[in-house]
């Protein structure tokens, strides 16, 4: 009877895939992952190969390839368009922004993470429903509010309200690294009459740093690319950052004529930084988000 279930058992329900084997819906999908990838790769290759040619070119053959690798256009983006002062206005805003979110998250994340009480409670859940709240309702309030302490087209201004708006998200993921974390090294270290304050510092921060740099990472795509926010809170040239320094450069050409050389360029100047960040620390940023996942 033993060996008739055993022999039995591997079959499994009707119906369902053989182990080892891969399902016809399963290979689908995977085709069209890397379908989605190749598209998108093979676009981002056209962008930077359109970004060294000039306008005239780009518009008898847009599928053609540049007949050298001038620097023309990204000199010209650079320079007349006003791209160097927003790179730096955009790398400023997302540096402070990204490492003040993450310097009050961690801190506020371990606390929820280690406490049950009814205030930890009443934070988590303040925080998960700021989670909730779309940028477009708090737009109006937010502007109203900063002109009234005079922090309109200020990069002061747009940094608090990056800090403000991260925030939810940040102290959600840092809480569930957090208490993925064994509670193990905080008892031997009160046993060793550590404080909880130096026992966050020197022992549970080190060790969750796959989790703080994947917070960090996150913010630093996440504010670089903002534009919303930048659009609405600045006015002035020299505070633009690099999407609305793009915006103008779009609207320009408008009124001088369209320099499409000129606009995959700053096209370039915003994307490929945050590539290479990705592709510096993509694998980082997986292994973090999936450990916060494991209790």
């Amino acid at each position: 009877m033993s060996s008739l279930l055993q022999v039995r058992r591997p079959a499994g329900p009707r119906g369902r895939t053989p182990l080892g084997g891969r399902s016809p819906l399963r290979t689908a999908g995977v085709a069209v992952t890397w379908l989605f990838v190749a598209a998108n790769v093979a676009g981002l290759v056209w962008l930077v190969l359109q970004s060294f040619r000039d306008t005239r070119s780009i518009l008898s053959s847009p599928w053609g390839l540049p007949h050298a690798l001038s620097a023309h256009n990204f000199v010209h983006a650079w320079t007349v368009s006003g791209f160097g002062r927003a790179a730096f206005n955009s790398v400023v805003v997302t540096g402070i922004s990204s490492v003040l979110t993450v310097a009050v998250a961690a801190p506020a994340g371990y606390y929820l993470s280690r406490q049950d009480t009814r205030l930890s409670r009443g934070l988590t859940l303040f925080f998960v429903l700021g989670l909730g709240v779309p940028v477009q309702v708090i737009l109006i309030p937010l502007f109203v509010m900063l002109n009234r302490v005079y922090l309109t087209d200020s990069l002061l201004g747009l940094n608090l309200v990056y800090i403000g708006v991260s925030l939810p998200f940040t102290v959600f993921l840092l809480t569930g690294f957090f208490r993925s974390l064994p509670k193990e090294l905080e008892e031997a270290a009160a046993l060793d009459g550590v404080s909880p304050a130096a026992t966050f510092w020197r022992i549970m921060l080190p060790v969750a740093r796959g989790g703080i740099v994947t917070a960090f990472v996150l913010q630093v795509i996440a504010h670089w690319n903002e534009t919303l926010l930048a659009l609405t809170l600045l006015q002035s040239t020299d505070n633009y950052t690099l999407p609305i320094a793009l915006i103008s450069f779009v609207q320009q050409q408008t009124y001088s004529g369209a320099d499409w050389g000129g606009l995959f360029a700053g096209l370039c100047i915003v994307v490929l930084p945050m590539l290479v960040v990705y592709i510096w620390l993509g694998r980082r940023l997986t292994e973090g988000l999936t450990l916060g996942m494991g209790k």
